[in-house]
C-alpha cells in the first residue's frame, strides 16, 4: 500500500465513528471512499441501506450486500461521507475529478452532516490548482467553455467521458478561486451548466485528513 493510499485509509477509518448507529448513509465516490466502503463490510448488517453518488460506488456497495436506495424515497440523510480533490481552510471544496460532482452535490445538500475524508495533500490555502470540473449539457459545451475563458480559466473538454447523468465535463485550468461562493454562483448561472465542482455554498462540516502522524480533524 502506497503512503498516499495509507493516509486515505486512515481518514476512511476515522469516518466510521461518524456513521455508527446510522441506518441509512450517503456515500460518495473516489479512491478514499472506496476504502470507506470496504471498511463498512464489518458492520454491514447494521446498515439498512445507502444513497450512492455514482454507478461505481453502487457496484461496490452491492457487492458487500448493502442495499442502494433512491434519494427520492429516503428524504434527508443524517450523514454523507465523501472525498475531495481540494479543501481550503473554510472546508470549501473542489470535487468532480471522478465526474460524479452533480450527484455528490445533491446528496451533500440533502445531508445534515457532510464528512469529507482525504489525505493531507488535498489541503490548500486557495482553491484552483486542481482543474475545476463543470458538468454541462452536451450542446452547451463550447458556449460554457467560452464563458470560462472570460472568467480567466483555460477550459479543456474531458473527451470521451460521459457522466452517469449523460452530461459532459469541462475541466478548467488556471483559475484562482479567491471567492468560492461567488464563483460557484456565477458558473452555476451560465446556461447549460448542470453544476460546477465548487462546494462552497454547501461546504463540508467535518474534514478528516490522513497525515503520517494520524488523522487531523477540521470542523466548520
Amino acid at each position: 500500500m502506497s503512503s498516499a493510499d495509507d493516509l486515505k485509509r486512515k481518514a476512511a477509518e476515522a469516518a466510521l465513528e461518524y456513521v455508527r448507529g446510522i441506518p441509512i448513509l450517503g456515500i460518495g465516490t473516489g479512491s478514499t471512499v472506496n476504502h470507506f466502503i470496504d471498511l463498512l463490510a464489518d458492520f454491514r448488517h447494521q446498515i439498512e441501506g445507502a444513497v450512492s453518488s455514482s454507478e461505481a460506488s453502487t457496484e461496490r456497495l452491492k457487492k458487500l450486500g448493502i442495499p442502494v436506495l433512491d434519494l427520492n424515497a429516503v428524504g434527508d440523510l443524517e450523514v454523507y461521507v465523501d472525498g475531495a480533490d481540494e479543501i481550503n481552510p473554510h472546508l470549501q471544496l473542489i470535487k468532480g475529478g471522478g465526474g460524479a460532482l452533480t450527484r455528490e452535490k445533491i446528496i451533500a445538500a440533502a445531508s445534515r452532516k457532510f464528512v469529507c475524508i482525504a489525505d493531507e495533500g488535498k489541503y490548500v490555502d486557495v482553491l484552483g490548482r486542481f482543474p475545476l470540473p463543470i458538468e454541462v449539457i452536451p450542446m452547451a459545451r463550447s458556449y460554457v467553455s467560452r464563458q470560462m475563458v472570460k472568467l480567466g480559466g483555460q477550459p479543456q473538454w474531458r473527451e470521451g467521458f460521459i457522466t452517469d447523468n449523460g452530461g459532459q465535463i469541462i475541466d478548467v485550468h488556471n483559475l484562482e478561486i479567491l471567492k468560492p461562493i461567488e464563483m460557484e454562483q456565477t458558473i452555476n448561472n451560465i446556461p447549460g451548466v448542470v453544476t460546477v465542482g465548487i462546494f462552497a455554498l454547501r461546504p463540508a462540516d467535518v474534514v478528516l485528513l490522513g497525515t503520517p502522524d494520524g488523522v487531523k480533524t477540521l470542523n466548520r
